[in-house]
């Protein structure tokens, strides 16, 4: 194991509480090579910090809309001009000419100006006390924007997105009154920016289950968005197949958002391109929707062996099973 010697700490006796006082940041590796492995995944520390910071987000979204009011602290600025450099850096690097029409080459350009930068970049939004974990988190930021080598993208990554916040708040850069704007700014945009590379460079959905999957690229932004509509005075499930209300409503609606890029990427009826999601929307109660794709997220996503076998594991997000 690499460990990343700098230790954020004097005494390593110290009794560690939650957020680790005395810290041995180390380059996450890979822990799950085997299908036997998955049961060492499902009594981690990782999966129960993952899983918890996933409720949690849910939790404090319920029932509100991208365009309320909330706190935008500092970090929160940092990683949206985090992203918007993302964002630059494919106005920089167009798309080549090439016979095959997916899985675009300069995609490999792009991902090695992150490869590069990643350190920097994460170094630029953590407080300076915590400088030592930027090699540590970077690995999370590198994970989420798809593979380089099979120039595809899909729910593991986006995982890997979600795990580089949770790194964040583990080392007390976002706070829990960050939670409005990490879902609602930081999120949103990473969506934005993601949506873009997929569509300029042709990205390959990776693993993806074709028409029985919930969408090729995304599921945590189905859930959230989901937990928005929580008690809404007139929208239900059913309205979202409808595009006029999602044209009027995108705004508001993480959900909505994502049916919008559905159909602007896909064409024909939506029942037969996204029958998942079709079959959704005859769910009476958005309360129930948001319970059944927790439901669907952890057997499809979590409990999959080709989506965890490339996670990656360290001091923040660790394979050392939960403390009884």
């Amino acid at each position: 194991q690499r460990q990343v010697e700098k230790q954020a700490c004097s005494s390593p006796e110290d009794d560690t509480p939650p957020i680790p006082v005395c810290q041995n940041f180390m380059v996450p590796k890979k822990e799950i090579s085997m299908f036997p492995d998955m049961g060492k995944w499902k009594r981690s520390q990782a999966y129960a910090d993952y899983m918890g910071f996933i409720l949690t987000l849910n939790e404090g979204v319920k029932g509100k809309k991208l365009t309320c009011e909330y706190k935008v602290s500092e970090t929160i600025e940092k990683l949206l001009v985090l992203l918007g450099t993302l964002d630059r850096w494919i106005d920089e690097t167009p798309p080549e000419d090439q016979p095959s029409r997916f899985g675009n080459k300069a995609y490999r350009t792009w991902y090695a100006k992150l490869d590069q930068e990643a350190e920097g970049l994460v170094a630029a939004v953590i407080p300076e006390d915590k400088a030592a974990a930027a090699p540590e988190i970077a690995v999370y930021l590198k994970e989420a924007v798809g593979n380089s080598t099979r120039i595809d993208y899909g729910t593991g990554h986006e995982a890997a997105f979600a795990i580089f916040l949770c790194c964040l708040c583990k080392i007390g850069a976002l706070r829990v009154d960050d939670q409005l704007a990490i879902i609602f700014k930081v999120f949103d945009r990473y969506l934005v920016v993601m949506r873009k590379l997929q569509k300029t460079y042709r990205m390959e959905p990776a693993g993806s289950q074709g028409v029985w999957g919930l969408d090729d690229f995304q599921f945590l932004p189905f859930i959230w968005g989901s937990s928005q509509f929580v008690d809404h005075p007139t929208l239900e499930p059913k309205h979202f197949v409808d595009e006029k209300v999602v044209n009027e409503n995108h705004h508001d609606y993480m959900f909505l958002e994502c049916i919008k890029f559905i159909n602007e990427m896909k064409t024909g009826p939506f029942a037969e391109h996204s029958n998942q999601l079709w079959n959704i929307s005859a769910v009476p109660t958005w309360s129930k929707v948001n319970q059944g794709l927790i439901r669907m997220y952890k057997a499809e996503c979590l409990e999959k062996f080709p989506v965890i076998q490339h996670f990656k594991f360290g001091s923040l997000i660790s394979i050392q099973p939960v403390k009884p």
